[in-house]
Order: structure tokens, then sequence, then C-alpha cells
């Protein structure tokens, strides 16, 4: 997530800074608030969050830190401009100045989500989350306050730290025996607890979807009982990432994208940038690789896309994805999918995928980056 800078913080820094965790450490609550946690659906739960901070390659100090917030349950792409619903989202790119050292990376990133939190806040109250996914751990941490329970004590928000590998402390290793137990959660919503040598359940491992035989890792952030943050970061998932962590990566690649591009006119390409490539029209492509710049190839053509061509046409859209006419825009109010589905109910293989095979009703676009599109995880 974060790159080394090259010699570490003073020890005085060091001091400060773990005398500073110890002291927010005392604030971190780990069991249900509010009473959208307590119901099976999370009845009552309309807005979810996700933060988180990204590095430009190969630069340890210039970095783009990003705030998504999606509705809930719905989490739907609509055919309108072919994106996802968003409430809200910001970015903005940063220059780092604390330097990152193992154990204390909520020093080098939270001040610039706490800005992106306190900016929503002031100008659009209503829009604030009431639960953000954040990508990185929580109490699954060297002194048990990672990056969720810094921002979460400082933003006074529910938090759920969502990370992709094991942070191995206290005891837990990527060993064998870890591996055999990954190899054992079968479906979607399986899981097993992450036991430290000191008795304590430091978080989860959660299979967050059918096809994936990687787990993430769910620990407590701030505000929320570990059992109900699984529960949500299942009920988020549509691929391996919970959406709204999802959809901040690729709100990164798309500013990552925009600073590093020389010569293609990126904006032309916005509503393709939450697309996969399958979804591109026939013969287009993109890459959101950090620091890379957009390429968006014409049939037969070789270089950089540089003008609009038919690239933002509905009716070449249609075309392309053999659709007879023009689709009609679904009200997210009309047919909401389950918010939760239970794990008993005999899911489908396909389980996690967009609704678009399943349900009545014009067809929504698959999700960047699916396994659909990509034959993977996303990420």
């Amino acid at each position: 997530m974060a790159l080394e800078a090259a010699g570490g913080p003073p020890e005085e820094t060091l001091s400060l800074w773990k005398r500073e965790q110890a002291r927010l450490k005392a604030h971190v609550v780990d069991r249900d608030t509010e009473a959208w946690q307590r119901d099976p659906a999370f009845s009552g739960l309309q807005r979810v969050g996700g933060v988180d901070v990204s590095f430009v390659k190969g630069d340890s100090v210039r970095a783009c830190a990003s705030l998504v917030v999606l509705s809930f349950p719905e989490l739907e792409v609509t055919w309108e401009d072919a994106e996802l619903e968003v409430v809200y989202e910001e970015s903005r790119m940063v220059s780092l100045t604390a330097p990152y050292v193992s154990g204390f990376l909520a020093f080098r990133e939270v001040p610039f989500l706490l800005e992106l939190v306190q900016q929503l806040r002031e100008k659009e109250p209503g829009l604030m989350p009431q639960v953000l996914l954040v990508d990185g751990n929580g109490v699954l941490h060297h002194r048990g306050f990672g990056v969720a329970c810094h921002l979460g004590v400082l933003t006074d928000l529910p938090c759920v730290g969502v990370a992709k590998k094991l942070l191995q402390v206290d005891g837990l290793e990527n060993n064998a025996l870890h591996k055999e137990k990954i190899r054992l959660l079968q479906t979607r919503g399986d899981s097993f607890p992450l036991l430290g040598d000191s008795g304590t359940v430091l978080g989860m491992a959660l299979r967050s979807h059918d096809r994936s035989t990687r787990p993430l890792y769910i620990s407590v952030g701030h505000r929320m009982s570990l059992e109900a943050a699984v529960r949500l970061t299942c009920c988020c998932c549509r691929f391996r990432i919970p959406e709204p962590v999802r959809q901040v990566h690729l709100l990164l690649c798309s500013r990552r994208s925009w600073e590093s591009t020389d010569g293609v006119s990126v904006g032309l390409l916005s509503p393709w940038l939450r697309a996969g490539p399958s979804w591109w029209p026939h013969g287009h492509r993109r890459c959101c690789a950090p620091g890379c710049q957009v390429q968006a190839l014409l049939p037969g053509q070789a270089g950089p896309l540089q003008g609009k061509a038919d690239i933002s046409s509905r009716e070449h859209i249609r075309k392309s994805l053999g659709l007879p006419g023009p689709p009609t825009l679904r009200s997210p109010k009309a047919q909401r999918p389950v918010a939760c589905p239970k794990r008993d109910s005999g899911e489908s293989s396909g389980e996690g995928q967009p609704p678009q095979d399943h349900s009545p009703g014009p067809r929504t676009a698959p999700r960047p980056g699916s396994q659909e599109q990509t034959g993977k995880d996303w990420q």
C-alpha cells in the first residue's frame, strides 16, 4: 500500500506515535452501536463508504486519497451512463510528509482521509456514510490499533478493516495450517476466526465470493462488532473486494491516470473508467496501472485514442453489446436485490455476479474488473 521511505523517523517521533495510538485506542468501541447493525438484513442502512490512499508507482511522496459513498443495498450499475450509482465521490492528490513505518501507517495516511470525511460532513452532511470500509486493518494490528480504528475514532463513524493479505501478528502466520483452513472455505460467506497467541480473536478470514479462493481479512475498526462487520462485508461483495473499496480503487485509477496521461484526453473516457475491458466497445482497451497512460484503441488503430470517435455513443454501445434497442433505465427503488443472501438458501455458483441473468427487467452492466470480464478476482 505504501512505499517505504529512505530512512525512518527519529526515536522521539516513534515514541510520540506509540503514545498517541495508546491514547486513541482507549476510545475504540468493538460492539454494535446502531440498530441497523443488529438487523439481519441491515434495515436502516442506506449509505456505505469506502476509503483508501494509493501511491504513484516509484514515488514515495505523491499519492491519491479517495472517498466513495454508495447507496445500500443497491450497489448497482444503471444504464444511464453505464456507471455505478455513486452517491458521492471525492479524490485528491496529496504530498505525504510522514515516512512509512510498519505499524504506524495511519500517521502517514489518515490525515488525508480525515480531511475528505470532514469536507463531506461540511458540504453535504446528508450524504455522510453510515459506515466506512477501510482498505487496511483494524484491531488486527501490532498494537491493536490499525488504520480502520484510527480513522473510526477520529471521525466517530463505524469502521471496518478489510485487508487483502494477512498481517502476521500475535503468532498469526500464513503457514501450511492457515492455508489448509483457507482451503476448507467452500462457499461465499464461509469464515474462520483469526486467533492470536494471546487468546484474542483479532479478526476473521472470509471467503467473500464463490469464485475466489483468496480470503479477505476482516477486523473491527470502531463502533461495530466483528460478527456484523463480516456480514456487512459479505453483503457488499459483488466480487472478491467489497464494492465500496473496489470503487475507491477504480476512482484512484481514474485520478492517477488523469495525473499521468500525456496527450490522451482521459476525460472523454470517464464513463469507461469504471468498466472492465469487455464493456469497452469492441477493440477498446484501457490500462489503469499506477503511473501509466490510459490507452484506448479503436479497431485497427495502433495508437492512443485522441478524440471522441464513437466511444461515447450509446447507439454504438448498444450495437457492440448486441442489444436490439435503447435500454430502459431501471429505477433503483423498483427492484432491489437481496441485501444479504442467506448462506443456507442454496446459493448458485454464480453468486456475487450482477443480477442480469436471474432477474426480470433490463440488464445491468457487469462490474468493472469482474470475473465475468477478466476470468479472475478483482485484485
